[in-house]
């Protein structure tokens, strides 16, 4: 397709005359979307069914009509007549977030800070001052703190399936064509047995939990969920601690790899994070988060520069207009938050590291920020990630010296969850 007409199609690349733009856009995502935005414009088809969106108050207006006139992706063998079922547990999970709000917020997670550093001080401690693979060791951190902070003492099967599950839908990251799920394929038949267990295994936690229903009171929260009034059922309880699970481990561990890269390559950013949090590489406690404002800044500004959400994906539920343009049900409209974040009609050096912009007031506009979407389907964690993320960051730069022999060259992967790809790095006590 070359040729747009307004009210009907935008206009965008014709590509291969069988296979379309798949193979230009998987040999390299990025570089083909900046490709289409600079000659086509904010929006540009991708094929017959499938439009991209860089302009941020069309990709507001998606997201705030998310649940109505447009669905969430679909997960993995999703097809279009799935898009009611796909509403309709949509609706379900609306109801679901109203009972689990209060259960993530601000006072909440504050119970949970110090576990949270002890667990980051475990896992980087195991490496003895040993150089690692950051991304497998963030992914490490998030699982156990947020499988604990799910299901505290029955967590401890959760990081194993959490690393399952990331290794399974791995493949349907990487290709933009997909068999159907009937096509002998191990990776299909592999996705599947890990669902399963999946469900199982927390459905089945979450049963006992409720037999029990004595002793100790507990402060995770599944403990809140159980004790909703009306209750949730079991099944309800468990698909929406499934969903926290799949957020709460594979986003903030990317943005910590970001940060990890950071740090490594500004040695006077880490210090005068250390300097903010006490100066104590020792420090068995550590700041609380709502001090930490050269911390947060910081996190901002890698949400900023490296979303790990840097895709986005809705599905029209309904025939509807996105602007000037008409969408059939069944059309896909992905949103890219990155090339947003870096638009210098938004963002003065948009293409610069700079913390002290979130310092000094407002950087640009709500719409143009997007590191955990908008609207009724905003990231229900997002407060509680950003939480996390600020405290780590800081305990991060208190506690170690961090170092990375490739930090220059661990570009972003624009597969999945956008991470520095190969990164690798060294904690060591500062100062020696």
């Amino acid at each position: 397709m070359t040729n747009g007409d307004k009210g009907r199609r935008p206009a965008g690349p014709r590509g291969h005359w069988l296979l379309g733009n798949t193979p230009e856009y998987d040999a390299d995502r990025i570089g083909f979307l900046r490709r289409g935005h600079h000659r086509y414009g904010d929006v540009f088809s991708f094929d017959e069914r499938t439009v991209f969106v860089i302009d941020p108050k069309l990709t507001h207006d998606a997201l705030a009509r998310t649940n109505h006139s447009f669905v969430t992706e679909l997960a993995p063998f999703g097809t279009r007549p799935d898009i009611d079922l796909a509403a309709r547990q949509g609706d379900a999970w609306m109801s679901a977030r109203r009972t689990v709000w209060p259960g993530l917020n601000h006072s909440a997670a504050t119970a949970v800070d110090h576990r949270t550093v002890d667990i980051l001080d475990t896992v980087i401690g195991s490496a003895a001052g040993g150089e690692v693979d950051v991304l497998t060791t963030m992914r490490a951190f998030t699982a156990q703190a947020t499988a604990e902070y799910c299901f505290g003492p029955d967590s401890a099967d959760i990081p194993r399936l959490l690393s399952d599950n990331l290794e399974v839908t791995r493949p349907f990251t990487a290709a933009s064509y997909q068999f159907p799920a009937w096509f002998p394929l191990r990776r299909n038949r592999r996705f599947f047995q890990v669902h399963r267990e999946t469900v199982e295994t927390l459905t089945g936690i979450v049963r006992r939990r409720r037999a029990t229903g004595v002793g100790a009171p507990q402060d995770d929260l599944l403990a809140f969920l159980l004790d909703a009034d009306p209750a949730m059922p079991d099944r309800t309880v468990m698909a929406t601690l499934r969903g926290i699970l799949m957020g709460g481990h594979g986003v903030p561990a990317a943005a910590l790899a970001s940060v990890v890269r950071e740090l490594a390559a500004r040695p006077r950013l880490t210090a005068d994070l250390r300097d903010e949090a006490g100066g104590s590489a020792s420090g068995a406690k550590a700041t609380p988060a709502a001090r930490l404002p050269l911390a947060e800044a910081v996190v901002k500004e890698v949400l900023r520069l490296y979303p790990p959400v840097w895709l986005m994906t809705r599905t029209a539920r309904t025939a509807t207009n996105l602007g000037d343009w008409s969408l059939r049900p069944g059309d896909d409209v992905l949103l890219n938050p990155y090339l947003i974040h870096r638009d210098p009609r938004w963002w003065q050096r948009p293409d610069e590291f700079d913390p002290d912009r979130w310092l000094n007031g407002r950087p640009a506009t709500g719409t143009t920020y997007l590191p955990f979407g908008a609207g009724p389907r905003v990231c229900i964690g997002s407060a509680l990630a950003m939480r996390q993320l600020t405290l780590v960051t800081s305990r991060l730069a208190q506690r170690f010296a961090v170092e990375s022999p490739n930090a220059a060259s661990a570009v972003p992967a624009f597969l999945g969850r956008l991470s520095p790809t190969g990164l690798r790095a060294r904690f060591r006590p500062p100062n020696r």
